[in-house]
């Protein structure tokens, strides 16, 4: 088990790639030990679930809004919606906004990623592109033995 011990082949290929899915068995381990490898090389990592990501651009990456849960509308007595919803949308600050100061690479490690339509996928495996020091992991459930592809064949075989 070389790979566990200094995660080299899985380094190259994130590096490679960008972004990767992974396949890991479901007693657990491996895929922690692969990301200690990464943060002893000096990469920041984020672990995250994918589940309530929403469009994965605006929310890891730009400033976007965040709407309060809908409340209903009051109703007059004659069963008409009476006035407009009122509030105030605040604007909120990408998840990955601290981990984008400095010039050191960041892992991005998405957990459950089988719920992820294929377009989220796409949309995720195109994000390394548009920012070059990010790079992705998604676990994309489990398997017998530790494996890993890139996300975007991934995405092209579905």
């Amino acid at each position: 088990m070389p790979l566990l011990l200094t995660g080299q082949e899985f380094r190259r290929d994130l590096e490679r790639d960008g972004a990767l899915a992974l396949f890991v068995p479901l007693e657990g381990g491996a895929e922690t030990r692969l990301m200690r490898r990464l943060r002893a090389v000096g990469y920041k990592a984020y672990l995250t679930s994918a589940k309530g990501l929403g469009d994965p651009e605006a929310y890891l990456l730009k400033l976007h809004e965040q709407h309060v849960p809908h409340l209903g509308r009051r109703m007059s007595t004659e069963g008409k919606p009476e006035g407009k919803s009122v509030g105030h949308v605040p604007k909120v600050m990408p998840m990955l906004g601290p981990l984008l100061e400095g010039k050191s690479p960041i892992l991005l490690w998405l957990l459950e990623g089988q719920v992820l339509s294929s377009s989220e996928l796409s949309a995720i495996s195109n994000l390394p592109k548009r920012e070059p020091r990010l790079k992705i992991v998604v676990e994309m459930g489990g398997a017998r033995a530790l494996r890993w592809e890139s996300l975007g064949k991934l995405v092209e075989s579905r």
